[in-house]
Formats: C-alpha cells, sequence, structure tokens
C-alpha cells in the first residue's frame, strides 16, 4: 500500500516516540497493560488465543448450547486474562504462580459447571457446598480480571452492589429489601443463566468477540491504513482539509474498530501535525482527534459493545439498532463538519497542502475491497442472515478479498509457492496475528460484561429498579423533562468511573425503567442512555480518548477535554428530542425496519432538518461564528435557538428558527455594511 499520507506535514511538527509511548498507555487503561511474552510462554497464550477465536467462529455456523457456549467463553477470558494481564506493574512480562492458579481454577469452576448438567441448575435455590465454594470463587475471579483489565472502579461498584444485596434489611427506606443469604446470591450469579452468565455475557460471547475478529482481520489486511490514505487523498488542498481529513477518517476506522481511545491514537499519530500546520493549536487538535475517536463508538456498522447489548435487551435484530444509529450517527458528524468549517473561518486558515501519495482514485481501484468488507455485514443483515451469521460471513469476505492483493494477503503468498513451509508460513502469517487479536481485544470487555451481569443480576433479585425509578420520577415531579435530564445525570455520573458498555449496563437496568414509565418507548430510552453512556470517553476522570489525544499534541489533558466537548456538545442535545416527543422517534426511523416501511416520511424528513438547523445553530453559538463573528447578543440568541429546535414542540420551533433567521439576517446586513464602507 502507498505510504502513509500527510507525513509530509511533519516536517514542522512531529508527533515523538514518547508521545506516542503515553498515548498508548491510555489504551492500556481501556483495554489493559498486557504482558509481552516471548518462548514457549508466548507461544503458549498464541495458540490459546487462536483456538479461542476459532472456537467461536466455529459457534458462529454450528449448533453450541447456551449453557455450553457462555461458561467456555467465560473461562476463556479468565485462563487469558490472568495469563496475560500482571496481578501488578512490576510483575509485567512474566507469570507467577497465582496467575497460573487463578487461571487452572477459571477452568475448574467451568469444568464443574458444564459436567453438573441438569442437576447443577435445578438446584440454584439450594445450593450445595461445593456448588457455593466454586461460585464464590468465580465473583472473586471476576473482580480481580476486571481490575486486572480495566482498573479498580468496575470492581469497587460491582462489590458495592453485591453488598447490597447481602444487607438489605439493614438499609433505610426506600432502598430495603429482605436480603439474601450467600448462597442464594451464588445460585443465582453462577447456577442459572441471570448472573455472570447473563445477557451480557451471551451478547460478549455471540456478537462482540466476532466483531473484534472481524475489526482485528481488517486491521492486518491494512484496512485502517487505506482508510487513512483515503481520507487524507479526498480531503487535502482545502482551508478546511486538515479537519476535514480528521472527521472522514475518524469515521473509517471507527465503524471497524468501535474503540474511542484506539481510533484517535491511530489517527492522531498521522494527523496531528498536518492540524499544527493548518494553524490548530494544541489543545484544539487533540480536542477534534478525541471527538473523532468518540465518534467510532456511535457508528455503523460496529458501533461500540454496548450497541450489541441493546439489541439483546428489547429483543430486536441488529439491523434494527444499525438503522436507530444511522441518523443521530449523521447528526452527529454534520456537527463535527460544521466546527471545521467554522474554525477554518475563525483562525484564518490558510491552504494545507497535504502531498499525497496517491490519488483518491488510484486508492480506490488498487483497494476497493477494503470498503466491501466494511459494508457486507449490511448486505448479509439484509440478505436476511442473523447478525451473528453476518459478521461470521463478512470476516470470510475479509480474509478471501485480502488475496486480490500481494500486500493485504492474511496468508503470505510464499505459502502457496512453496518458498516456505506451510506450518511456518501460517505461524507467522497476519493470519494467526489477527486470529490472536481477535481474543486478546474483547478480554478487557468480556470482564466488563461479565461483571455487569453481577449487577444485572442483584438488580433483577433485588427489585433495585423499580425503586430507582419510582424515585427518580418523584424527585422529577412526574415531568417527562425533568427525569430525561436526571436520568442522563445519572449515566454521565455512572459514566465518570466506568468504561461506557459499563455505563450502558447498569443504566439501563435501574435507569431506563423511569423514562419506560414515563410513556417512552422502550428502544428510544435505551437509545438515550447509549449515547449518554458515550460521554464517559470524555469525562474526567476516565476521559481516556481526550487525554491520549493530549499525549499526541502536548496540550492540557483537561483543556483537551473541554474542546472536545465544544465539538460534541452539539449532536449530545439531540437524544432529548427522541425521547420527550413521538415525532422525535422520528430521529430513531421508529425502531424497526416494518416500522419504518409503514413510517411517516415527510414528518422524520421534518425533524431531522429541524435537527440539523439546531445543531448548526448551536454549533454557530459555542463557537462565536456564523456568517462572521457573532456579537455577544447574537451568540446568546443562536444557543437559544439551538436548545429551542432540540425540544420538540411547534412553539419551540417556530422560536429556534425564527432566532436563527434574525441573527443570520442581522450578519449579513453587518457584513454588507461593512463591505459598502469605502478602503
Amino acid at each position: 500500500m502507498s505510504e502513509t499520507a500527510g507525513k509530509s506535514a511533519a516536517t514542522d511538527t512531529v508527533v515523538s516516540d514518547d508521545a506516542l509511548r503515553k498515548a498508548e498507555s491510555y489504551i492500556e487503561e481501556e483495554e489493559g497493560a498486557a504482558n509481552r511474552l516471548t518462548g514457549w510462554l508466548g507461544v503458549l497464550l498464541t495458540v490459546v488465543a487462536v483456538a479461542m477465536s476459532v472456537f467461536h467462529l466455529y459457534t458462529a455456523y454450528a449448533i453450541v448450547p447456551t449453557q455450553t457456549l457462555r461458561p467456555v467463553h467465560v473461562a476463556f477470558v479468565l485462563f487469558l486474562t490472568f495469563l496475560m494481564f500482571p496481578v501488578a506493574a512490576r510483575f509485567r512480562h512474566r507469570i507467577m504462580w497465582w496467575d497460573w492458579l487463578a487461571a487452572l481454577l477459571s477452568i475448574a469452576i467451568v469444568a464443574y459447571l458444564i459436567q453438573g448438567g441438569d442437576d447443577f441448575t435445578d438446584r440454584n435455590t439450594s445450593p450445595a457446598p461445593w456448588d457455593i465454594f466454586f461460585g464464590v470463587a468465580l465473583v472473586a475471579l471476576v473482580l480481580e480480571a476486571m481490575r486486572r483489565t480495566t482498573g479498580w472502579v468496575m470492581p469497587v461498584v460491582t462489590s458495592v452492589f453485591i453488598v447490597y444485596a447481602l444487607i438489605g434489611p439493614y438499609l433505610p427506606a426506600p432502598w430495603t429489601h429482605k436480603g439474601y443469604e450467600v448462597g442464594r446470591l451464588i445460585g443465582v450469579m453462577y447456577m442459572t443463566l441471570e448472573g455472570i452468565f447473563g445477557v451480557a455475557v451471551d451478547v460478549s460471547s455471540s456478537l462482540i468477540i466476532l466483531f473484534t475478529i472481524f475489526g482485528a482481520f481488517l486491521q492486518y489486511s491494512g484496512a485502517g491504513k487505506f482508510y487513512i490514505d483515503f481520507s487524507f487523498a479526498a480531503m487535502g488542498g482545502k482551508p478546511t482539509g486538515a479537519g476535514r481529513t480528521v472527521v472522514l477518517a475518524s469515521f473509517l476506522l471507527g465503524g471497524p474498530s468501535g474503540s474511542g481511545v484506539a481510533t484517535t491514537v491511530t489517527l492522531g499519530a498521522v494527523a496531528y501535525p498536518m492540524l499544527a500546520k493548518a494553524g490548530y493549536e494544541k489543545n484544539a487538535a487533540g480536542g477534534l482527534l478525541s471527538a473523532g475517536g468518540l465518534g467510532a463508538i456511535i457508528s455503523p456498522p460496529v458501533l461500540g459493545a454496548a450497541a450489541f447489548l441493546i439489541a439483546e435487551f428489547l429483543k430486536i435484530s441488529y439491523l434494527d439498532v444499525l438503522l436507530m444509529a444511522a441518523i443521530p450517527t449523521l447528526l452527529f458528524y454534520l456537527a463535527l463538519f460544521l466546527m471545521v468549517e467554522i474554525d477554518a473561518r475563525k483562525y484564518g486558515m490558510g491552504q494545507t497542502m497535504i502531498e499525497k501519495a496517491d490519488s483518491v482514485w488510484n486508492l480506490t481501484r488498487k483497494y476497493w475491497f477494503h470498503f466491501l468488507s466494511l459494508v457486507s455485514i449490511i448486505f448479509f443483515m439484509m440478505w436476511g442472515f442473523s447478525p451473528v451469521l453476518s459478521v461470521f460471513w463478512a470476516t470470510v469476505v475479509s480474509l478471501v478479498t485480502s488475496f486480490l492483493r500481494r500486500d493485504t494477503a492474511l496468508i503470505s503468498y510464499d505459502v502457496f509457492t512453496g518458498k516456505t513451509g506451510l506450518a511456518a508460513g501460517l505461524l507467522r502469517s497476519p493470519l494467526i496475528k489477527a486470529l490472536e487479536g481477535g481474543s486478546v481485544g474483547v478480554l478487557n470487555v468480556a470482564a466488563t460484561c461479565a461483571g455487569a451481569g453481577i449487577i444485572v443480576g442483584v438488580v433483577t433479585l433485588t427489585g433495585l429498579g423499580l425503586k430507582f425509578s419510582s424515585i427518580v420520577i418523584d424527585y422529577a415531579g412526574g415531568s417527562l423533562l425533568l427525569t430525561a435530564v436526571f436520568t442522563a445525570l445519572v449515566v454521565w455520573i455512572v459514566g465518570l468511573a466506568v468504561p461506557v458498555t459499563a455505563s450502558y449496563i447498569i443504566c439501563a437496568v435501574i435507569a431506563a425503567p423511569a423514562l419506560i414509565k414515563l410513556g417512552v418507548p422502550d428502544y428510544a430510552a435505551h437509545m438515550f442512555i447509549f449515547y449518554y453512556a458515550v460521554l464517559s470517553e470524555v469525562s474526567p476522570p476516565t476521559a481516556l480518548s481526550p487525554f491520549a489525544a493530549a499525549a499526541i499534541t502536548g496540550g492540557d489533558p483537561y483543556k483537551t477535554t473541554l474542546q472536545c466537548w465544544k465539538y460534541t456538545i452539539p449532536a449530545f442535545l439531540v437524544p432529548f428530542m427522541f425521547v420527550l416527543d413521538p415525532s422525535g422517534q422520528g430521529l430513531l426511523l421508529m425502531g424497526s425496519t416494518k416500522a419504518l416501511a409503514a413510517a411517516n416520511w415527510w414528518s422524520i424528513a421534518e425533524v431531522t432538518l429541524t435537527a440539523a438547523v439546531g445543531i448548526a445553530a448551536l454549533a454557530g453559538g459555542f463557537q462565536g461564528w456564523a456568517l462572521l463573528r457573532t456579537t455577544l447578543i447574537e451568540r446568546v440568541m443562536l444557543i437559544v435557538a439551538g436548545f429551542a429546535l432540540v425540544y420538540p414542540s411547534m412553539m419551540a420551533d417556530i422560536i429556534g428558527f425564527g432566532l436563527a433567521a434574525a441573527v443570520l439576517v442581522m450578519q449579513w446586513l453587518r457584513r454588507r455594511s461593512t463591505m459598502a464602507v469605502p478602503g
């Protein structure tokens, strides 16, 4: 493939190795700081990781009982986690005896469960002593696996829920409940499909891991590099070229990866020199890069891991979730493009000429099949395949099409020509690295899903979700607007401490019932929570994307976070539209393919246009720029117009459109009078 586009920009600004290492540390903070092992230990872990990927690819096509698939998935995850992630930094790059003990105990726990059969499940209300022993051990191992991969916060939060289940009778109203003994709690968490092996692990074992394998296949076939090259070639040579390149590349990279931090670091290493050359100061450049990374979590066809959970919680197809995400995603990127356009005018950015290694046409002609891999998932879903089979066949498409060019082949051509031995060639091939990377990439999410299963189990067992929703509604006085505001705040606060997936799961079971109780459709309530859970990616103290971007640009992490909020906040007011009024649900394309077929397309177009104008008004207000620099009163008018257009009512729309039009007229008259002044 061509040399990475945009490297010429590095003549003025270079991303140092130290900056990249610091940025990668934030990826490790999100995905865990894995050991780097060589020798037979490295081979062993590679073999187990490849076996895990092969097993899950097999289960995508063959029938494996749920009671077997979920526990085996957890066993793989725990075994690899304890051997790949050290108990502390000083033990990194080696495996200690306690790691082996935890890894082997993980296998024993699952083996005991599977061999127990139906008798094991039937005695969940009165577990035997060995059931309790292995159940308590599993809970402890899941907590430790989360600590090793995502830090202390999630294990502490999960432990609080466990304590809540145990001490219910001693709590003050309205939090009190009858309380549960350890045996009863373990019966639910370990011996049924309602706790650790519940919905979250179901999604992790059947969907999330397949998408991480698919993303790894794209990565090792060179798709990520192609998407960056394509964006540089398509968007260069204009005043807004630098910003536009970041926006387009983040969308293309984020779609298959679904990881905000990884997208930010991958793109930032290449694009920051170009942004600096264009005139972006360090914090603004970091804010734009991290805002693009945030888009990775809400961009089809992969979105974030939480999107798969939405489908499972609502019992709808993943294609429905993609449809619901389509318009909000377009509005999110509209906000970014508008901010980029305003930046170019506000800061007087000149032409940023990027030396293109190749033209758009040549890149597309050579590597068109990478786009095919990206859209094939949606094609298979529309053809009638399940999401699991769709991503399976999309992965096959990625593998087969990689052989269209020698430089993208996942198995070296030398293997087929006999220049290298078959076994040796396969072991060193990108295919093995992709299979290994698919398993390793899911470990932190899968551990979080197992821990979230404990939380969901406690909420279900104690009825906490209904208690919490009643409290929120009471505080809001029955007002849907205030309930939505309180729910958004709850999701945001939870997101300050835990990753997106965990934030969504927790709030889906404790906060969504409040919105649903007030008449909001369940799909709209869950999408509302999903979008605000995504804010955890850019909210301190877990603002990993902005912090990683600041490490690359050399900016201040907290100022970079504020810049990221500036770029993204217009689009994050949109979710209020699809919970406050039925017309706003048109932004979700009505939540299902059947409803979409009968939808009022004019109503959908109308609400989409209103949202777009509202976003434009907010972008202008927050940036202080429309046709030209705004006055204070014009800025206030634009912000008020944006908020009014986001609130779905006829009177609010009239006020919003009126204020926006008034600002444009005032600016047009002022610009005209300025141009009329001689000299």
